[in-house]
């Protein structure tokens, strides 16, 4: 099983913001395969899906995002997850609107709820796919990223949501740097 994490935050007011496109990029892997999402005991949301064989989990965590990893860990050691098959979805103020970086590792890189979920699974070495939202080019960071994405980049946004969708679907079949090197 393999256990595919969109970070974002709950709630109606946070939905479309740029800090949810990890929410959005495993909405979107719900929506492909018509997959109910269902509340879980470890304060997030849970959907099943099946790609050629390999079971797949989606998680939103209802923690928000600074502490994400309260949610994450508990679900590895349920599900028995290995580490190398979870992929971690966010959105990176250091990427332009729409281009998607996939990694094997790294560092939260001043992203909260990365910190949190590697400060609970006590490793940086776990896949990732930061999703670029770019940065504001004035005012405060927090009320950027939890603004919507202007009209403007709204067909950029959705086509590299599409695009982290399909790297997930080939990560059933395929390891993660053959993805990588498929998608970077």
């Amino acid at each position: 099983m393999k256990m595919i994490v969109g970070l974002g935050n709950p709630g109606k007011k946070y939905e479309r913001t740029r800090h949810n496109v990890g929410f959005m990029v495993v909405d979107e892997l719900s929506f492909r395969y018509q997959t109910p999402w269902k509340k879980t005991k470890f304060n997030g949301m849970v959907s099943q899906l099946n790609i050629n064989g390999e079971k797949i989990l989606l998680v939103k965590p209802l923690t928000f995002m600074n502490a994400s990893g309260e949610c994450v860990r508990p679900l590895m050691d349920y599900y028995d997850i290995q580490i190398e098959d979870i992929v971690v979805v966010y959105d990176d103020l250091d990427l332009p609107v729409g281009r998607i970086r996939l990694r094997a590792k790294g560092s939260a890189g001043g992203h909260n709820g990365m910190k949190s979920i590697i400060q609970h699974l006590k490793t940086q070495d776990f896949n990732r796919i930061r999703v670029g939202i770019d940065r504001p080019t004035s005012g405060e960071i927090i009320h950027y990223v939890l603004g919507d994405f202007p009209k403007a980049d709204q067909p950029t946004i959705i086509e590299a949501i599409k695009q982290s969708a399909t790297a997930i679907e080939d990560f059933a079949e395929i390891p993660f740097l053959e993805v990588m090197n498929r998608y970077n």
